[in-house]
């Protein structure tokens, strides 16, 4: 295990020293950076410069890119936390409360799809006109076939 430089304590770090503590690629970094989800500085050579705390950030976003939790959703609730700071058990609490509340909906999504592909299955026609898998929001479909908004004025 590498010791640490008193003299590094609170200075920042280089991309690739954030590549190899966080385990992500650099090119991953300029991606999350250029998505809104980590930031960094500038130094006098113009190279990238990033606060220690980016380190727990990478971290929060690749345990929820994981649970399968969307980029969006990483994004507005890492927009919540205060910058320049390492996200707290608090934060963490706070956020995987409403990550988890996500996973359920999709989870109970999920389970009812997979009920539905045994119907699907079981007549294979993959039908526009019925199919609740290839066309689940046709809602006017109940009404019969053929269009049901032409002449409706829409604003």
């Amino acid at each position: 295990m590498a010791r640490i430089n008193p003299q590094d304590i609170g200075k920042p770090l280089a991309v690739g020293e954030v590549a190899t503590r966080s385990g992500v690629a650099v090119s991953a970094m300029h991606f999350y950076e250029a998505k809104g989800l980590i930031h960094s500085q500038r130094n006098a050579g113009n190279q990238r410069r990033y606060a220690r705390d980016v380190l727990r950030r990478i971290a929060v976003i690749k345990v929820a890119q994981r649970l399968g939790i969307s980029l969006a959703s990483i994004h507005a609730a890492l927009a919540e936390l205060p910058e320049g700071r390492t996200p707290t058990v608090a934060d963490w609490a706070r956020l995987s409360k409403r990550w988890k509340t996500e996973l359920d909906e999709r989870i109970s999504q999920l389970m009812e799809l997979r009920e539905q592909l045994g119907d699907c299955i079981g007549c294979g026609c993959l039908s526009i006109k019925a199919c609740k898998l290839r066309n689940p929001l046709d809602t006017l479909s109940e009404e019969g076939a053929g269009a049901r908004l032409l002449g409706v004025e829409t604003r």
